[in-house]
């Protein structure tokens, strides 16, 4: 009897299982390449942005891993995640407990109606174990363990996104540097242009109209100078942010010509993204839904039990030991969910909607990682021709400026012809910082989008 009652509850609640949410399918094709036919094929580099050849960076970078707050939340959020996994373990072993008693009291003799003192010194020592049939516990001890990766996952991602901002803020920083030195001289030429233009309208030479454009230009060049200044000091505040320091001064390589960007080698298989943390933590938190589900659908199933206790008693506390039990039970029970079916049911539920939305993410993520992979090559490789065809085209300026320069002193020019150049070799010499800079700041974005450098 008591066999055919276990095996019509367990028929019962394994019927219960079938739920009204569906399992997705996943529906993720993974490209061979990239559309670019260009990039890394090598393992990622730890130390990428050594690459780059400027100490300043790397000790920037480094403090940064030390003391960002981003980096130092997500790793102790690893460490709250360890110490729930131990949680976890722990309960997958019975539970044991002990404890003492002592009772001292005065009562009435019911046969002789004086009054007599007692005491009883009791010993309690009791076990439970819950049985893990159907493996929701070690279900959930994987979803516990799954969590722990993908937070291991997420406090990489950290570190490698804040090395990736302090590369791109180091290098626009240097970038304003050279910015402001290319202003500075411009502002140092237009100044002698407007001494020499106000010397030829006092001898007599110009027209004032000249002497007045000399000046407008000279005003329009030192009025970017403060502006540029204000630029530099807000990214060295958010540098020394990003490092763990207060706002402060950065030191920094004053050479933006000596910083110059790499050359990509030519292979690229599209596995180099499985070392992303970002798709190493989706694929965590998929694996981990899947765990718990496991482990809400076990929890439908009958459950089992086992307890023993035993307990022994003596009128004297030295004596308490040397008794053997005197009282013990062992036993078991098998629960099964009846009335709170439809609530563990829709707990189901509710872990195979979680588990579609992990999936869902994960495919996400990972879309997202070809297209910022495939954004960063074509905008460096779009940046490289830029670069070549405003250094050619700084080339050709600067021959025109010199020689309208020369013409307009010794006279055979206006001085329009001189402004015009000089206005061209400036916006010319600002445009190719500006897309240097947008080239190495492009080469970050492909280490951060690769997880990591293509250097072997």
């Amino acid at each position: 009897m008591k066999r055919l009652l276990l095996a019509s509850l367990s028929a019962l609640m394994l019927s219960g299982c079938a739920t009204e949410v569906e399992r997705a399918p996943s529906s993720l094709p993974i490209p061979e390449s990239w559309r670019q036919q260009v990039g890394p094929h090598a393992a990622p580099e730890a130390q990428w942005w050594q690459a780059f050849g400027d100490n300043q960076l790397n000790r920037l970078v480094e403090q940064a891993l030390q003391h960002n707050s981003d980096i130092l939340i997500a790793r102790s959020r690893v460490d709250q995640y360890r110490a729930q996994l131990r949680a976890a373990q722990g309960d997958n072993f019975p539970t044991l407990s002990a404890g003492v008693a002592a009772t001292h009291q005065r009562a009435l003799s019911s046969a002789t109606g004086e009054p007599y003192e007692s005491a009883v010194f009791q010993g309690l020592l009791q076990s439970s174990y819950d049985v893990d049939l159907w493996g929701s516990r070690s279900s959930s001890i994987r979803a516990t363990q799954a969590t722990l990766d993908a937070q291991r996952a997420a406090a990489s991602a950290a570190e490698l996104t804040v090395a990736s901002s302090v590369a791109s803020g180091y290098l626009s920083l240097c970038a304003l540097d050279e910015q402001l030195r290319v202003t500075e001289a411009t502002l140092a030429t237009r100044e002698n242009s407007l001494k020499l233009a106000q010397r030829q309208f006092e001898a007599g030479y110009t027209s004032r109209l000249e002497w007045m454009q000399a000046a407008s230009e000279y005003q329009t060049a030192k009025a970017q100078v403060p502006q540029l200044q204000h630029q530099i000091v807000q990214q060295e505040n958010a540098l020394s942010v990003l490092v763990g320091m207060n706002p402060r001064a950065i030191a920094r390589n004053s050479q933006f010509d000596h910083i110059r960007p790499q050359t990509l080698p030519a292979l690229l298989p599209s596995q180099l993204l499985n070392r992303r943390p970002d798709i190493v933590q989706a694929q965590r938190q998929l694996l981990a839904a899947d765990a718990s589900l496991d482990s809400a659908k076990a929890q439908l199933l009958p459950s089992l039990n086992l307890t023993a206790s035993g307990t022994l008693q003596s009128s004297h506390l030295h004596e308490l030991l040397a008794n053997p039990f005197r009282l013990w039970s062992i036993g078991g029970s098998v629960l099964a969910p009846l009335l709170n079916r439809e609530a563990l049911t829709a707990q189901v539920d509710v872990a195979m909607a979680s588990r579609n939305q992990a999936l869902y993410g994960y495919e996400k993520v990972v879309r997202n990682a070809f297209s910022e992979v495939d954004d960063a090559m074509d905008a460096i490789r779009r940046s490289e021709q830029q670069l070549t065809e405003l250094e050619q085209q700084a080339r050709f300026v600067a021959e025109a400026y010199r020689i309208a320069h020369n013409r307009y002193q010794n006279g055979y020019a206006s001085y329009l012809d001189e402004l015009d150049a000089q206005r061209t070799l400036f916006t010319t010499q600002l445009n190719i910082v500006s897309v240097k800079n947008t080239l190495l700041l492009a080469q970050i974005d492909l280490y951060r989008a690769l997880g990591g450098g293509w250097q072997g």
